[in-house]
C-alpha cells in the first residue's frame, strides 16, 4: 500500500489518498491541468498474445479486433441477460493490450478472463505491480508512464464522445462532460512514489476530487452504479462501451431487444442536492417522488462549483418533472433532477439491427 504520511494533509484509506484537506481546490488543480491524482482504486491487467484482441472482441460488448495501437477505448463484460458484470479502460500498444479496471472488479474479471482462454494464443497477468495516475491529458505528459514495448500506456477517456458503433440517449443541448479533458496513466510503483515525494503543494488531488469531477461529467464506473441487474442502456453506457453492429457476445442480444424494441427499466438522473444541512448521501440511499420510492443513490459527492450533486438510478416511469426527495440516515434531503437517459430511451429504429447470433461478423 503506497505509503502518504509524508504528504502534507493527506488523508488516506484503504482505496488510496482521499484527499489533502481541500477536495475543492483539489478539483479545480485537477480541472485545470495542475494537479495529479495517484488512483489507488485502479488496478492494471494485461493480455498479451496473437489472438488478444479478438478474443477480446468476441467476449466483449466493444468491437476491438482491428483496433489501432495507441487508440483509447473501453469494454464491457455482460452477462447472458445483457446485464453489466465487468468494465475495462482499453488500451492496446500493438503487443499488449492494457486493461485499468476498478479495484474491486481487478480479481473477478482476471478469474472470468481465465477460465475464458481455452486454446487460444493469450496471456492474462494482474499487474499489481504497477500503479495509475489520473489527470489532463497535459498534465500526464510529466509522468514517466509505463513503456515496455515503446509506447507509454495513457488512457484517454472517450467520455462523452459517441464512439464509433455507439449509440447517445442523453441529448441535452450541452453535454456536462464535453469539456472534461480526462487521462490515466499506467506508471512503475518507483515513478508514483516520485511523484509523491517531490509534488509541490497543490500539485496532488485526491479521490475524492476525482470522483466529483466525474459524478459531475455524469461518467457511469462500474464499481459506484452499476448493481446486480443494470443493463449498459440505463446509464448512457451505449456511448462508449457498445458497439451496436459487432459481432455476436454473451447479452447481444439483449442489448439489441432493449436498444431496437424496447425500453431500458431503469435510468439514470443527475441530481443537485440541496445543500443547507450539509448532508451528503451514500450508495444505496432510498429516492422518492412525494410518498413512492422510484430509486436509489449510485454517486455522490460535493462539486466546486455546483456544490452536493449525485447520480441515481431510478424506474423508467418515474415523472420526470417532479422534485425528489433522497432518505439519508440523517434525515431527507430535497433534490432537482436533471434527465440523463430519457423515459423513451430505446426502440430506436434509426440505429442498424445487430446480427443475429450464430451470424458472426467482425467491425472496424
Amino acid at each position: 500500500m503506497t505509503d502518504y504520511t509524508t504528504v502534507a494533509g493527506a488523508v488516506s484509506d484503504a482505496t488510496g489518498l482521499r484527499h489533502l484537506g481541500n477536495p475543492f481546490a483539489e478539483q479545480r488543480a485537477l480541472a485545470s491541468g495542475s494537479a495529479l491524482a495517484p488512483l489507488g482504486d485502479r488496478r492494471v491487467l494485461t493480455v498479451s498474445g496473437e489472438d488478444r484482441l479478438s478474443w477480446l472482441d468476441s467476449l466483449s460488448s466493444q468491437a476491438l479486433t482491428h483496433l489501432p495501437p495507441a487508440t483509447p477505448t473501453e469494454l464491457l463484460i455482460l452477462d447472458p441477460q445483457g446485464r453489466v458484470e465487468h468494465a475495462a479502460a482499453v488500451f492496446d500498444d500493438g503487443a499488449t493490450t492494457w486493461l485499468l479496471v476498478d479495484a474491486p472488479d481487478a480479481e473477478p474479471l482476471l478469474a472470468w478472463l481465465q477460465r475464458m482462454r481455452f486454446r487460444l494464443r493469450v496471456v492474462v497477468a494482474d499487474r499489481s505491480d504497477l500503479a495509475v495516475v489520473g489527470g489532463t491529458a497535459a498534465a500526464l505528459e510529466r509522468v514517466s508512464a509505463v513503456a515496455e514495448t515503446g509506447i507509454p500506456v495513457i488512457w484517454r477517456d472517450p467520455w462523452p464522445q459517441v464512439a464509433p458503433g455507439g449509440h447517445a440517449y442523453a441529448q441535452p443541448l450541452e453535454h456536462p462532460g464535453a469539456d472534461r479533458d480526462w487521462a490515466e496513466a499506467v506508471v512503475e510503483q518507483a515513478e508514483l512514489e516520485r511523484l509523491i515525494r517531490t509534488s509541490a503543494p497543490g500539485a496532488l488531488a485526491g479521490l475524492d476530487a476525482v470522483e466529483a469531477l466525474r459524478i459531475a461529467a455524469w461518467r457511469p464506473r462500474v464499481a459506484a452504479d452499476a448493481d446486480e441487474r443494470v443493463l449498459p442502456h440505463e446509464l448512457d453506457w451505449l456511448r462508449t462501451a457498445v458497439h451496436l453492429s459487432k459481432g455476436c457476445y454473451r447479452g447481444q442480444e439483449t442489448v439489441a431487444k432493449v436498444h431496437n424494441l424496447g425500453h431500458p427499466p431503469r435510468r439514470v438522473v443527475a441530481l443537485q442536492l440541496d445543500g443547507s444541512d450539509s448532508i451528503l448521501p451514500e450508495r444505496g440511499d432510498e429516492v422518492r417522488a412525494g410518498d413512492t420510492t422510484i430509486g436509489a443513490i449510485t454517486s455522490a459527492a460535493w462539486h466546486y462549483e455546483e456544490g452536493p450533486i449525485a447520480l441515481a438510478l431510478v424506474k423508467r416511469t418515474a415523472p420526470v418533472d417532479a422534485d425528489l426527495v433522497v432518505d439519508t440516515a440523517q434525515g431527507p434531503v430535497s433534490a432537482a433532477q436533471q434527465v440523463v437517459v430519457p423515459a423513451d430511451a430505446g426502440a430506436t429504429a434509426s440505429v442498424p439491427r445487430l446480427p443475429r447470433l450464430g451470424r458472426r461478423t467482425s467491425a472496424g
